[in-house]
């Protein structure tokens, strides 16, 4: 791809990343309740989200949502509110995600729950497919093979997402390991339960 292309794209797309939104504030909140490893499962089912939209935003798709969109706000309300669920129980100290004030209480979200939770979040993101169905297209150019060049796109969205989605996460484990310093694990959980019911009402409502 054209170099001069790539040197606007790459800096266009990690502004849109780091921005604060649906998907780093959930990071964050598992950042500060699972620690950043068990995010990671989250962090690849956000991924497989972003590059499904990524593709569907250059090839059309996003104009099939526009004519049918009732079942695209179902699945929006439904993940909506599946999420502000589960931050009601994190603020009620209870769930499978909730910070536990002794090691082995309760048995944490499954690796599939956490991928599938990262996965909605993505999907279901109306800025999301805002933004990509907006600023894609536009760098896609058609005296090139289209393939190729959405994969090295795509490519450079996913590894600028991952590097924003560790930084949220990240912050968040710090601020859980500051919070634990005061042995306030109820706090805590009002935190994060209080930024996860945040992206679902978000979600929801988006």
């Amino acid at each position: 791809m054209n170099v001069s292309v790539l040197s606007v794209f790459i800096p266009t797309f990690f502004f849109v990343s780091i921005t604060p939104g649906m998907c780093m504030t959930l990071a964050m909140t598992m950042g500060m309740t699972i620690g950043v490893r068990r995010a990671l499962w989250m962090m690849l089912g956000e991924l497989c989200g972003v590059g499904l939209v990524a593709v569907s935003s250059a090839v059309g798709v996003a104009a099939l949502l526009l004519n049918y969109p009732d079942a695209f706000v179902i699945f929006k309300y439904v993940g909506g509110a599946y999420l502000a669920y589960i931050g009601i129980q994190m603020w009620r100290s209870k769930g499978k995600m909730a910070i536990q004030s002794s090691e082995g209480e309760k048995k944490g979200a499954t690796r599939i729950e956490l991928a599938s939770q990262g996965f909605m979040t993505a999907i279901a993101n109306p800025k999301g497919w805002a933004f990509l169905v907006a600023l894609l297209p536009p760098f896609i150019s058609s005296d090139a093979p289209m393939l190729g060049q959405l994969s090295i796109l795509i490519l450079i969205i996913l590894s600028l997402e991952f590097i924003c989605l560790l930084i949220y996460a990240t912050g968040g484990r710090t601020l859980r390991t500051l919070l634990q310093q005061r042995g306030n694990v109820k706090l805590m959980n009002r935190i994060a339960g209080s930024l996860m019911f945040g992206v679902g009402v978000w979600l929801a409502m988006g």
